[in-house]
């Protein structure tokens, strides 16, 4: 097998190497964030291309009893036994799950590794994805793994294409060639062999000259030549890392953080997911162990089980590379998972997790080893994937309800299953069908810019702090599987979605831009793709939508998270990032967010609410208030989804602060014409009583009404109210004063096709 160096090669290293060891080591840590998420919109294609059906639930409401979307999810019971088409669809998704989620896992730290070495990650490199957030790493022609491998040069999958796709034959190859251990991979390369396993320290200098010649061979040799390059050691007894350590590296954590009661309990009692960068020693150690935990979850193998501390071969390296078990110290703890990731009935009572039960029987085995397994279901005609159904086109009323479904229960007035078994039709059979394709391909693209965007923020030290977007990864899911259930076939995710005008003001839900058109108001139905997005902290900019769910105005966009008000300077005590501007170069003033960003039981518990909304009739003035996504006084404040489902209801009452964005004094904002000054929402305004526009000559914002709504309302009727009342504002200078012939849109068939939950 390839060592990654000769005996004596990483100690006594001349220091005028140091600049060029430096330049290298951080190059591999961007290369490990590469193709960490490489993996994540691949594998979630896959995973949400096979079929089933799915309620909507969460604690303490029943809104959606007796009804069910496509998509597959999660189960904590059911039969693996050999019957019916699609008799291990259910255990195949819990199996693609548990890989997905600690994908993401290993892309938090990889970005954390980075970080501690004085690297700022970048989740949109040109690597993987176009300038206007397409991705470009996949194709039906393309055989390159990013930084790993070309296919071409392998025996086994010579004839893959690395390309997004259903859970076939070809897409399971693709996986185990991705996640083998490197004693397969080095028996497989049989072609061009020259490429691969470069020798520590590498021969190239440059990144342009890395870029072009590095391929690791495999994902294990690659954390392996990382680790070495780390503990070089130059000729005055000094190692690498000392030279790159950086004590105040952004590290976040999703999976090991504590956050009462969303995530009251650590995932992995075993290790830590972030480093401590205050004693070096510890740092190097904690750095080292993530990476085992990566290959050893990966492919089944820890560095540690091949290399001492000296980075010297293990004599007895065959008893220790045993593939298939992970070491008890890298698997999630059940308890945990089962506490903060947790399931309810179709009336909202505590259910057994499904998300810790895939989690937790899956975890225990490497990820090469569970996508054998897959290939093990498949052969055995146990998957059903969604471009083989026979309900593609042809969605009944009965496919979307189950046992307990009166349809004389509907207080709320939701859509009925017949309505939305036709948009589903609809959108597949019509005359647009073309059209609505490529929109809900760049719906999916919303989603996940929405994520890599922020991410870019999340983990860099400068500018304006940032919540993860952690209901995003939910958002792009349910989008992933509404686009494979109602045309059979593969989402673009190389369509891309632009960049939004931030001289327009998309408000609420429907994306209502606050232009007359023809002498009307309010007359476009969806919103434009550029803002596609999920999830709050996903619209930095104002104007930049929102679906009409509120936000805490005491927050920064983090869930019960505080701060001393929207511009309020960055605390040294918060354990949250900071982010860059962006959009015109002046969007989101830097806020304090505590508590780390969503949880998904605090997501499920109040729908997006993030914190207890005041109770309705009469709010109290001490109770919190909230401010619409659009019209938010603060970039930080974000937004839910855009375009949402017509069926999202607030699951509590509350009080929602309505806002007007005011245009500046001054002629020229953000080398805008002078003709948009009044339009340009660059910048983030402080709240009012007082508010003071900073940054690139920002808009005030002015609070004109305040809108009562209750448990069960539909959120894009109240976001409409919010709406109507800016309009009114704007026109009459009066909000309550009603513009004549402002009339709210229906919702169009997309909207209607999107389950509740996105």
């Amino acid at each position: 097998m390839h060592l990654t160096h000769k005996p004596g090669e990483l100690s006594a290293r001349p220091l005028k190497f140091l600049e060029t060891d430096t330049l290298v080591v951080r190059w591999i840590a961007q290369a490990a964030v590469n193709v960490e998420l490489f993996t994540i919109p691949l594998y979630m294609t896959s995973l949400y291309s096979i079929t089933g059906m799915h309620p909507i639930t969460s604690q303490g409401n029943s809104f959606y009893k007796g009804r069910q979307w496509p998509g597959a999810k999660t189960s904590a019971i059911f039969e693996h036994k050999p019957g019916k088409k699609g008799w291990g669809n259910k255990k195949a998704f819990n199996i693609v799950f548990s890989v997905f989620i600690q994908e993401m896992l290993h892309l938090q730290m990889a970005a954390n590794l980075a970080t501690a070495i004085g690297a700022v990650p970048s989740f949109t490199a040109t690597a993987l994805q176009s300038g206007d957030h397409g991705w470009t790493c996949y194709g039906p022609k393309l055989t390159r793994i990013p930084g790993v491998v070309d296919l071409t040069d392998t025996n086994r999958f010579k004839d893959v294409k690395v390309n997004v796709g259903p859970l076939d034959e070809e897409r399971i190859k693709l996986f185990l060639a991705i996640e083998q251990p490197q004693e397969t991979a080095e028996k497989d390369i049989v072609r061009n062999q020259e490429r691969y396993f470069p020798k520590v320290p590498f021969k190239y200098t440059t990144v342009a000259e890395l870029d072009a010649h590095i391929m690791f061979g495999s994902i294990g040799y690659m954390y392996q030549c990382y680790r070495d390059y780390l503990l070089i050691t130059y000729e005055d007894g000094s190692r690498l890392w000392d030279h790159v350590m950086d004590a105040s590296g952004q590290q976040n954590d999703l999976f090991n953080n504590f956050s009462f009661p969303g995530h009251p309990m650590r995932e992995f009692m075993g290790f830590e997911t972030t480093i401590a960068l205050t004693d070096p020693e510890i740092a190097l150690k904690q750095a080292l162990n993530m990476m085992n935990a990566i290959t050893d979850q990966g492919e089944g193998a820890t560095l540690g089980a091949r290399y001492d501390e000296k980075g010297q071969r293990l004599k007895d390296d065959a008893a220790k590379l045993v593939q298939g078990a992970v070491s008890p110290h890298y698997c999630p703890d059940r308890d945990a998972l089962a506490s903060d990731y947790p399931s309810y009935s179709q009336t909202g009572k505590l259910i057994p997790s499904s998300d810790a039960a895939a989690r937790a029987d899956n975890d225990g085995i490497d990820h090469y080893t569970r996508f054998r397994e897959i290939e093990d279901i498949r052969g055995s005609g146990g998957l059903e994937t969604w471009d083989h159904s026979p309900r593609i086109g042809k969605w009944t009323a009965a496919d979307l309800t189950t046992e307990g479904y009166d349809p004389k229960d509907n207080p709320y007035g939701l859509a009925t299953p017949e309505q939305i078994a036709h948009a589903l039709n609809s959108l597949k059979n019509g005359a647009d069908s073309a059209a609505s394709f490529q929109k809900m391909s760049q719906a999916v693209c919303g989603a996940i810019k929405g994520v890599t965007t922020v991410l870019d923020s999340y983990w860099n030290p400068a500018g304006a702090t940032v919540s993860f977007p952690f209901p995003s990864m939910a958002g792009s899911g349910d989008r992933m599987s509404t686009a494979w259930a109602v045309f059979g076939r593969t989402p673009d995710l190389s369509v891309g979605v632009g960049e939004p005008d931030s001289n327009i003001v998309n408000h609420a839900c429907q994306g209502l831009d606050l232009a007359e058109v023809g002498g009307k108001w309010g007359t476009n139905a969806c919103a434009q793709t550029s803002i596609y997005h999920t999830c709050r902290g996903s619209n930095l900019c104002k104007g930049q939508g929102g679906c009409g769910f509120v936000q805490l105005t005491s927050g920064g966009g983090s869930c019960g998270g505080a701060s001393s008000g929207c511009g309020a300077a960055s605390s040294k005590t918060s354990n949250a990032p900071k982010a860059n501007p962006v959009a015109g170069g002046g969007c989101g003033t830097p806020t304090t967010v505590k508590g780390g960003g969503c949880s998904a039981v605090t997501m499920r518990t109040y729908g997006g609410l993030c914190g207890t909304p005041t109770p309705s009739p009469t709010p109290t003035p001490s109770g919190p208030m909230y401010t619409a996504p659009s019209d938010n006084i603060c970039g930080g404040f974000g937004g839910c989804a855009v375009p949402i489902s017509a069926l999202q209801l607030y699951p509590k009452s509350g009080t929602m602060e309505v806002w007007a964005l005011v245009g500046s004094s001054k002629p020229v904002l953000c080398g805008a014409p002078k003709a948009q000054a009044d339009k340009n929402l660059c910048g983030t305004p402080s709240p009012s009583p007082s508010p003071t526009p900073s940054g690139c000559g920002a808009p005030s914002s002015k609070k004109i009404a305040t809108i009562d709504f209750k448990e069960g309302d539909k959120v894009e009727d109240i976001a409409f109210q919010a709406f109507a009342k800016v309009v009114a504002y704007k026109v009459n200078g009066d909000p309550d004063k009603p513009v004549p012939g402002l009339v709210q849109q229906a919702p169009n068939d997309l909207r209607l096709a999107y389950p509740p939950s996105t």
